[in-house]
């Protein structure tokens, strides 16, 4: 197949650009994926937490739906949330059709876990807290396999070809890729915080290449922080222990050895909590009690705090919040189109609305499936682009932060910021790291995963308000999503 000329170009190699390439693939047409690194080393593959989906006869959609409206405090966009709850079920037996062996209780049927802000056991796992590794193994080998689909690995995307509407990608060694559609999976931005569980590449890199093509931006005030990453265990700085342990029992304790917080609440809430006891008692970390919980149910978790010399079975863990999930991302309707014809995005490079001002535990991995397909199925339907003409190397739209950004970052667009600290950042050399800090600004109120010391109170009248940037202004706006 000749891989200049597709029916679709996907950009990133996760969960959600991986689905989406079968699932077009699966419709008979030939697709071109460029991955910046090897499949099944991509963000996605380290994820630890599971796949939120009503499943059960004590469960329902609307359950998943409500649990998804609390957490996301006044923000998510109900249709987006709809989707996705009434829709991952059926995705889930899509994973299982195509291989992926979910964990089963001691009957056989499917083990649900329960993590925070869910009301019911809703979350399914494989091989415990290795669930991104098992489902990017079985994707990522599909993909390899499949002869409609051409992987292009150490390629990376310099910008967008198209004048008004995206013809496919230009690449850093100058060529082109054409397609009907073109869609951006290219994850998140957690690594512009210096202090991340994410791997060095997420630094938004989509978002950029996407406002350069004329698409917007919104939410990207709503930084999750996610609360027990792990603190001062050499090789395993910024390691994330899953929420679902402390689903399963473990425990939270200050310097005193005192619990202070609900372990369950949603995340924002945890998060913070563990910020604020850190700060009124002059520690690096709280510990994590996990002794009670069974090592067979979270292995490479187990064997990872093993390797450096911890031993969770015995041993409290040291742990703080560290940045985990963007909820802001490139404006999408609910099959992943953005506002230039050609252009796609899912994940969590994409806003659709869904995670509000907090994401629900989970959910994000069922977005990848949910709205993957989605795109994939509805960009086929684009006309046929023109003949490209010739490319030449060209810079890179979105380049990678520095270690000073990154620094910056962290210490003034944190878990708690205020205008005093978020100012200078608007003249940081890095383009998304201004936009994060406009947007951080312009929201003067704390709501979810956005706290402001300077403005502690949630504005209800900035209810269902997203922050959006046009593609042409650096300034915000505010936008009612129905």
């Amino acid at each position: 197949m000749n891989a200049e000329r597709s029916d679709l170009v996907v950009v990133g190699a996760g969960a959600a650009g991986l689905f989406a390439c079968l699932c077009a693939a699966r419709e008979g047409a030939r697709v071109a994926l460029v991955s910046a690194r090897p499949l099944a080393e991509t963000a996605s593959y380290w994820a630890q937490g599971g796949l939120a989906a009503a499943l059960t006869v004590d469960d329902s959609p609307a359950r998943h739906l409500q649990d998804t409206l609390t957490a996301g405090r006044g923000l998510v966009r109900h249709s987006a949330a709809q989707v996705l709850c009434d829709e991952a079920p059926a995705r889930f037996h899509d994973l299982e059709a195509l291989g992926v062996r979910f964990d089963a209780d001691r009957h056989g049927n499917v083990a649900l876990g329960l993590e925070g802000g869910h009301g019911v056991r809703r979350v399914v796992h494989a091989g415990g807290s290795a669930t991104g590794r098992r489902i990017l193994r079985q994707l990522s080998a599909d993909v390899a396999e499949h002869p409609a689909i051409e992987v292009l690995e150490g390629a990376r995307a310099a910008s967008l070809a198209g004048d008004g509407r995206v013809t496919g990608v230009r690449l850093e060694d100058g060529r082109t890729l054409t397609a009907r559609g073109t869609i951006l999976a290219t994850g998140g931005a957690a690594a512009l915080w210096s202090r991340t569980t994410n791997p060095p590449g997420s630094f938004g890199s989509g978002l950029l290449l996407a406002r350069a093509a004329g698409a917007a931006l919104a939410d990207l005030e709503f930084a999750q922080f996610h609360p027990t990453a792990v603190v001062g265990v050499p090789g395993r700085e910024g390691f994330l222990i899953t929420e679902a342990i402390r689903g399963e029992g473990a425990t939270l304790h200050d310097a005193h050895g005192e619990r202070f917080v609900d372990e369950l609440a949603p995340r924002d809430a945890v998060a913070r909590a563990i910020f604020r006891t850190l700060q009124e008692q002059g520690t690096s970390f709280v510990s994590l009690d996990m002794r009670h919980v069974d090592p067979g149910r979270f292995p490479n978790v187990v064997a990872a705090l093993r390797d450096a010399g911890l031993d969770p079975a015995t041993e409290l863990v040291p742990v703080a919040p560290a940045s985990h999930y963007v909820m802001g991302g490139i404006v999408t309707d609910l099959d992943g189109r953005t506002h230039v014809p050609g252009l796609y995005a899912v994940g969590e490079c994409a806003c659709t609305g869904l995670h509000g001002a907090n994401r629900l535990a989970s959910n994000s991995l069922s977005e990848c499936f949910v709205f993957g397909r989605r795109a994939a199925l509805r960009a086929l339907g684009e006309p046929s682009p023109a003949p490209a003409g010739a490319a030449v190397p060209g810079d890179a739209v979105a380049p990678p932060p520095t270690r000073e950004t990154r620094a910056a970052m962290w210490r003034h667009a944190g878990l708690e910021r205020d205008a005093a600290g978020l100012r200078p950042l608007l003249d940081d050399p890095h383009p998304l790291a201004q936009l994060v800090a406009r947007a951080a600004l312009f929201r003067e109120e704390s709501r979810g995963a956005h706290a402001r010391a300077d403005f502690p109170e949630t504005d209800p009248a900035l209810d269902d308000r997203h922050t959006v940037f046009d593609p042409d202004s650096p300034e915000p706006r505010l936008d009612h999503w129905a």
